[in-house]
C-alpha cells in the first residue's frame, strides 16, 4: 500500500505490516483514503482529532446558513385598503428578512365567478413588493384559491 504521512508527504509503498507498525510507533491511526487504487492509499492520522474538526466545520456552517421559510399572507377579493397595507407592510419585512411569501386569495361562494378580481389583488401586492421581490410564481388558480409566491431579490 502507498503510505502518506500526518504532514502530507508520501512515505513510499509498503506492506500493510510495515504501515501498521509505523503508525504505532508514532502513535496514530492508519486511514484507508482510497482502498480501490491501485496500490491502496493510506495516510496516517490522529482520527479522533480528524473527526473532532470536522464536526466543528459543519457546526460552523449550520450556524452561518441561513434557513429560507415560506411566509403566507391571506387576501380576499374584496379586502379593504387599510388591510392591504397592513398585509403588505407584513410582507415586505417577511421579505426583509429573506424570507419567501406566498400571497393567495380564498373565493367564498360566488366570488369565484369573478376570480379576476383576485388576480388584481394578486397583482396590485406584487407591485407593492416590487423594489424587494419578484414574482417566482404568476398567480394561479387551483380550486378556490388563487395564489402567487414572491421571493426576495438578492442584494
Amino acid at each position: 500500500m502507498r503510505l502518506i504521512g500526518e504532514d502530507g508527504a508520501a512515505l513510499g509503498i509498503m506492506s500493510s505490516r510495515d504501515a501498521m507498525k509505523i503508525a504505532t510507533d508514532r502513535d496514530l491511526d492508519l486511514v484507508k483514503i482510497a482502498p480501490t487504487a491501485t496500490p491502496p492509499v493510506c495516510r496516517l492520522m490522529d482520527y479522533g482529532k480528524f473527526r473532532y474538526e470536522q464536526a466543528q466545520k459543519e457546526k460552523e456552517a449550520r450556524r452561518n446558513q441561513h434557513i429560507v421559510e415560506i411566509k403566507e399572507i391571506r387576501l380576499s377579493s374584496t379586502i379593504d385598503v387599510h388591510d392591504f397595507n397592513f398585509k403588505l407592510n407584513n410582507a415586505i419585512r417577511f421579505l426583509k428578512d429573506g424570507d419567501k411569501v406566498k400571497v393567495s386569495v380564498r373565493f367564498h361562494g360566488r366570488e369565484l365567478v369573478h376570480a379576476n378580481l383576485g388576480e388584481k389583488q394578486l397583482l396590485k401586492f406584487a407591485e407593492g413588493c416590487a423594489e424587494l421581490a419578484s414574482i417566482e410564481k404568476p398567480p394561479k388558480l387551483e380550486g378556490r384559491r388563487m395564489f402567487m409566491f414572491l421571493t426576495p431579490k438578492a442584494k
